[in-house]
Order: C-alpha cells, then sequence, then structure tokens
C-alpha cells in the first residue's frame, strides 16, 4: 500500500476517534462541574482548565481568550472552532478531507457515512448545540463515531487499508482513555499521596459514563466505586473495550500482520507497553503515582507514533502526532 494512501487511512480513524473522546472529555467536565468538590491545589480548582491542559491545547487557548476559562469559551474553543486544529469540528472535517482522498480504497457505504456527518456538524451553530443541550450533542457526536466503526467492520474487506484503520483507532483511544483518566486525578487527587483516598462516588461515576464503563464496573465489581477499581478497570482488564491493556493488545496484533524484517520497531514497542499492562499490578501503579504512570504511557504511545510515521506513513505527515504530554507543574 502506498505510504500516501495508508496515512489517510490511519489519520481518517484517528480523527474520528478523536473528535468521539473530545466530546467524551468535555461531557466529564460538564457533569463535573455541576457537582461541588474541593481541591487544595489551587491551580486546578476551575475545571474548565482541565480538558486544556490534558489535551495540550491550553496555550492556543490563552492566545485567543486571555481571560480566564469558562465553560461557554471552552466549548466554542473545542466544539465548533474551525481555527482550533483539535476541535470536534475540525477533526470530522479532516477525517472527511481524508476519506475523499480515498474514494478507491475505502467502501462506499463508509464514505457516504463520513460525508454525511460532516454536513451535518457543518450546520450546527453554537446556539442550536445549546438549545439541544450540550450532553444530547456529545452524546450525538458518540453514536455517530460507533456507526462509522459499525458501517466499517460490516462493509469493509480486511486487508491493509483495513488494519490501518483499526490501527488509527486504538491508539487514539489508548491515548485519550490515559487524558480522561488523567482529568479525574487532576480534579480530585492533586498529590500523590491522595491516591485511593476518599471521594465522592457521583465525581467517579461521571468518569466512568463518560467512557462507557460504567454498567462494566457494576457488573465486574458489584460494590462501591473506589479509584483503584476503576484504575484497574479502564487500565489493566483486557476485557474492557476502552482500557490501555486493550488498545495496547489490539495494537500489538495489527502491528505484528504490518511489521516486516525491515520495521520491527514499531511491533517491538508495542510488544513492550502490551506486556507491561498484561503483567501490571493495581498496587503498583497506586504506589508509583497514578498521575506519573499514565505520563509514563502517554510517552511510549508517542514514541509508537512516531516509529509508524517513520515506517508506514507519508514522510510530509510525520509531525502530525497527538498532542504533547503536559508536565505537571
Amino acid at each position: 500500500m502506498l505510504s500516501r494512501a495508508a496515512n489517510n487511512l490511519y489519520w481518517m480513524s484517528r480523527h474520528i476517534e478523536r473528535a468521539e473522546n473530545t466530546a467524551r472529555m468535555l461531557d466529564v467536565t460538564y457533569r463535573m462541574s455541576l457537582l461541588p468538590y474541593r481541591t487544595p491545589d489551587q491551580a486546578w480548582a476551575e475545571p474548565w482548565a482541565l480538558p486544556l491542559v490534558i489535551t495540550g491545547l491550553a496555550t492556543a487557548y490563552y492566545e485567543r481568550f486571555p481571560s480566564a476559562p469558562s465553560s461557554e469559551r471552552v466549548l466554542r474553543f473545542m466544539v465548533l472552532d474551525p481555527a482550533n486544529p483539535s476541535s470536534i469540528y475540525s477533526c470530522i472535517q479532516s477525517a472527511r478531507e481524508s476519506a475523499r482522498t480515498l474514494r478507491g480504497v475505502i467502501t462506499t457505504e463508509m464514505y457516504e457515512d463520513l460525508n454525511g456527518l460532516w454536513l451535518e456538524i457543518k450546520d450546527r451553530t453554537n446556539e442550536s448545540i445549546a438549545a439541544q443541550g450540550i450532553s444530547e450533542f456529545f452524546d450525538w457526536v458518540k453514536m455517530r463515531s460507533h456507526q462509522f466503526r459499525g458501517v466499517t467492520f460490516g462493509t469493509m474487506l480486511r486487508d491493509e487499508a483495513y488494519h490501518f484503520i483499526r490501527l488509527g483507532t486504538f491508539m487514539e483511544r489508548a491515548d485519550n482513555t490515559a487524558r480522561i483518566l488523567d482529568v479525574k486525578y487532576h480534579t480530585l487527587l492533586p498529590s500523590v499521596a491522595d491516591v485511593g483516598g476518599a471521594v465522592d462516588y457521583y465525581q467517579w461515576g461521571a468518569l466512568l459514563r463518560s467512557v462507557s464503563a460504567f454498567d462494566s464496573y457494576r457488573k465486574v465489581y458489584r460494590d462501591m466505586i473506589t479509584p483503584m477499581r476503576v484504575a484497574e478497570l479502564l487500565i489493566l482488564r483486557d476485557d474492557m473495550p476502552r482500557s490501555l491493556h486493550a488498545c495496547t493488545r489490539e495494537i500489538y496484533d495489527i502491528l505484528r500482520g504490518l511489521c516486516d524484517a525491515s520495521s520491527r520497531e514499531p511491533e517491538r514497542l508495542a510488544g513492550e507497553l502490551n506486556a507491561q499492562l498484561r503483567y501490571g499490578r493495581t498496587e503498583q501503579i497506586i504506589a508509583f503515582g497514578l498521575h506519573e504512570y499514565l505520563m509514563g504511557v502517554l510517552d511510549k504511545l508517542s514514541a509508537l507514533n512516531e516509529e509508524i510515521n517513520k515506517h508506514f506513513l507519508a514522510p510530509v505527515y510525520s509531525r502530525q502526532s497527538v498532542a504533547p504530554v503536559p508536565v505537571r507543574g
């Protein structure tokens, strides 16, 4: 397969997944902002600063809006702002443009579904979203993302093109699962010593619902929500679809089929990260520090993304990587 086609397939799926995960992150931030909480770390006292920091967009936001983040400004910036390349609007636009160049590679159903999504989002306004309801809009974005993956799974030949789409999906999903879990860490657990302490049930419930894991948590643990079990579910369990372990297992399996003797480094890095999560223990993660552990995973995902770019994708797009890993000051 031509590297340019592989690049467009990979980033088409990453942008669709990123739009969905941005919706998930904003939804959990919105729900948390409606609930009372207190943190001694005043740098993290404003919940609407969190999605900006976690996604690496804080600098771009403050260049546009020098004042303190508010729900209205952050939502405008991260939902429909065409000048923000990571907004939901821009992600869907980029995915559709990639699909337009791939008409001979993807199925007709896939293109029509993605083109229809673009036509719908293009007609949305901030006022219409507010009238519809913020959470309802985010649910719509998530459902359209699910629909596109379903169309892909149901209509596409299982060839290299399909595997590059799946690779992009799981790379983006792993990155965003780590980031959205870190949102919770920054909100309520500002120091390593506080990890595992008593926290509000509804706050953790909002986090689990944001990654469609609330029902799974109840089935697995059948008990009170605790930070340690949430971390275990979203990091280490391989039967949880959005967990880091499940994502890295899929990434490793895909790369084993795509790599040859000249491109073993991506497979090696993916296997190393998957082994870390496969044999990890929740107690060790908490002892090490949840935030520090998640930042380490994000660093390894970033290095893996660079190797995938280097070995498979068009060189012109090699810098189109995930947002920089934020450093907690």
